[in-house]
């Protein structure tokens, strides 16, 4: 009653051995591909968390820079200023991790919660009524007076273009792990099942316990069992041409690192401008917002200190070269894993499942 190991010699198995022999060969089957796809898996997960501790060791920086900005040059609002660098900064993480937010608004809801501060602290020092509709007038007055120029368009056009290629890179990786665990688990047809069976435990019925499969037939049958996972082939090349396009477009013109550490630069520049405005910005908000209460013996502004670079540049070198070399290392590694998928036949059929080094080998009837 045999179904699949029918032989013209006696034999020792039964249909329920060959029941378990399917069984065996798809618990196998699995193991061996997720074996193969082990380093690769591991490459990239490993680079995934790489990447991520280079993004935030630049963020960390640049944010740090950012509030040393405020500290030095512009004392008198540092501590209120904390809380909109710091949100500035995790909208920006957020953004590169995949959240559904853009740069732009994260930017200008920066760049809205600034203005008051510049406003109360530096142009009208004296201001002392702060009240909750004072500063939400404030607030959206920005967005009609510009007192930024065009400071603050151009730290959305920088950040946008550089932000987008490590978006998409972050986004890519995600995808290959989901690509490799899905053809891990790919399920085997019932024709597959019964021909790896024939290849592999149908000499055991008679006995043959230490002939292995002829090479040819392996990889003939081995490829009729992975043909949905071979077609993914083209794609797969596809996709590693994106991440070198991705890891090149982040170290151009696109460069993420100059992008952040230029951030407290942006800001200081737009400070500077709306400083120098003062006046006319003061006669504006007065017309739309009223008047507030001012101390008496008030300056109409405080004193413009321009900002000094902030010395934390070896930090900012060493995660900048780290993050280079990974990608480097990244995509070579990744280069080499082009033919994955259209050699995973053959690997499947190198070691110990096949006879390389003997005269005889099982061809699927006989020994041959």
């Amino acid at each position: 009653d045999l179904q699949i190991c029918q032989h013209r010699a006696p034999t020792c198995c039964t249909k329920k051995m060959e029941e378990s022999y399917q069984a065996a060969v798809r618990r196998e089957r699995t193991q061996s591909i997720q074996a193969l796809n082990f380093e690769l898996k591991y490459m990239i997960v490993g680079h995934i968390t790489a990447f991520q501790e280079a993004f935030e060791s630049l963020l960390r920086f640049a944010e740090n820079r950012t509030s040393s900005l405020f500290e030095t040059a512009y004392r008198p609002m540092a501590k209120e200023a904390a809380e909109p660098v710091k949100e500035l900064f995790t909208d920006i993480s957020l953004y590169i991790l995949g959240a559904e937010t853009t740069v732009e608004s994260a930017v200008l809801r920066f760049f809205d919660s600034l203005f008051p501060l510049v406003y109360s602290r530096l142009i009208n020092p004296g201001i002392t009524d702060l009240s909750e509709d004072y500063t939400e007038c404030l607030r959206l007055t920005r967005q009609d007076i510009n007192p930024f120029g065009h400071y603050s368009k151009n730290m959305v056009t920088e950040l946008s273009k550089s932000l987008w290629a490590s978006r998409m890179l972050s986004q890519a990786l995600s995808l290959g792990i989901e690509v490799i665990n899905t053809t891990e688990h790919a399920a085997l047809t019932k024709e597959c099942s019964r021909a790896l069976v024939k290849m592999q435990y149908c000499p055991h019925c008679q006995g043959l316990t230490l002939i292995r499969p002829c090479v040819g037939y392996c990889l003939n049958v081995m490829r009729g069992c992975l043909a949905s996972v071979s077609e993914l082939d083209a794609q797969w090349r596809e996709y590693i041409s994106t991440l070198e396009y991705l890891t090149n477009e982040m170290a151009a013109s696109h460069d993420l690192e100059i992008a952040l550490s230029g951030i407290w630069n942006s800001i200081n520049e737009a400070i500077l401008h709306a400083q120098l405005n003062g006046p006319q910005l003061s006669a504006t908000v007065d017309k739309v917002c009223g008047q507030p209460k001012q101390q008496e013996g008030n300056l109409s502004s405080a004193n413009i200190v321009p900002a000094k670079e902030v010395a934390e540049t070896q930090t900012f070198v060493m995660a900048h070269t780290s993050l280079n070399s990974k990608r480097r290392e990244f995509i070579n590694y990744m280069k080499r894993s082009r033919t994955f998928y259209a050699s995973i036949a053959e690997r499947l059929c190198d070691g110990d499942l096949v006879m390389r080094d003997s005269s005889t080998c099982w061809n699927g009837e006989d020994v041959v």
